[in-house]
């Protein structure tokens, strides 16, 4: 087994498109439950309440939908460095940029698949205002109860041509290990579940049946219980939001998931991992297999199909 590396310090946010920005915005601020932190151009920085940075999702209105690119925080100025001559030597850069208003300088580089990452180590830490002050001085903002009103961001799900090269790109550029795989029986990975750090996994990547690259299939913010779930599915309801499918419970992770997509297409998970960590230092891949992943999640439901052919931007018919 390799040294872990712990270059990569954890997920820190991602940059999403919609062609429908006033009304996505709305989503995420009245009924997801996120909090605005600032604006800039055609973007506006959001965060969940216990987020220590100053956004987890940028969202920007453009003519399209989907990922316009991913950020992990490295641990350290030093880390930052090791990582960005790794990935100049896999030739995947595409270079420095000056940041933005959550964070400073970031390297960006391309997956196997054509999805934009940046790493990045100055960042801008969320100072929430007097009316926003938590009683506790060890979480960022007071809880609002705004929406759902998850916590923190948790992790994202790519959608990829080749599973296998997008593993091999998330260990060797970002030092990610890999939880839980699908094995298919055509000899193909179905799907990869990555983590940086001790968490179950912050992204996953599956394949895309589509045919098409680079594309997106979901962001998930974590809330504290599994009640909160059942809520979030009644505000969605109230609010006229699409439940594509949940409550239910995972077999891979074990996560109690909720999935709905905002206004303009973009698929949103509302989940509670529990207290699910991997802890052990030598953790051996857990591989699922395709006759086992039929049978459905934890508890029986059957994986939706719009699961395995639903991304963002959507597929153009000619």
């Amino acid at each position: 087994m390799n040294e872990p590396c712990f270059d990569a310090a954890h997920l820190g946010h991602l940059e999403l498109l919609t062609n429908r920005f006033e009304e996505s915005l709305h989503f995420f601020v009245n009924v997801y439950g996120l909090t605005e932190s600032g604006r800039d151009g055609d973007s506006v920085y959001l965060r969940a309440w216990d987020d220590y940075e100053f956004h987890s999702l940028k969202l920007t209105a453009s003519n399209t939908t989907g990922m316009a690119h991913c950020g992990y925080r490295a641990s350290s100025r030093a880390a930052l460095e090791r990582r960005v001559a790794v990935i100049e030597r896999m030739n995947l850069g595409i270079g420095w940029s000056d940041g933005d208003l959550g964070h400073g300088p970031a390297y960006r580089f391309n997956s196997p698949d054509g999805h934009v990452f940046e790493l990045y180590w100055e960042t801008n830490k969320y100072e929430a205002p007097e009316a926003e002050k938590p009683a506790l001085k060890n979480i960022a903002q007071r809880y609002h109860g705004r929406g759902v009103a998850p916590r923190r961001l948790d992790h994202f799900n790519l959608l990829a041509t080749d599973v296998s090269k997008m593993r091999d790109f998330m260990v060797e550029a970002l030092g990610s290990r890999v939880t839980e795989m699908i094995q298919l029986e055509n000899g193909r990975i179905g799907g990869c579940w990555f983590t940086v750090n001790n968490k179950g996994y912050d992204m996953a990547c599956t394949e895309d049946h589509s045919g098409a690259s680079g594309r997106f299939h979901h962001i998930t913010y974590a809330a504290d219980h599994r009640d909160d779930i059942l809520r979030a599915a009644d505000i969605f309801l109230e609010n006229g939001v699409f439940i594509e499918t949940g409550p239910h419970k995972h077999a891979i992770q074990g996560t109690f998931f909720l999935y709905v997509y905002e206004p303009a297409g973009n698929r949103v998970e509302v989940a509670n991992a529990g207290a699910r960590l991997v802890l052990d230092p030598d953790w051996e891949t857990v591989v699922w297999t395709e006759a086992e992943r039929r049978k459905g999640q934890a508890w029986g439901l059957k994986t939706i199909e719009s699961f395995h052919t639903h991304g963002t931007p959507p597929i153009t018919k000619g």
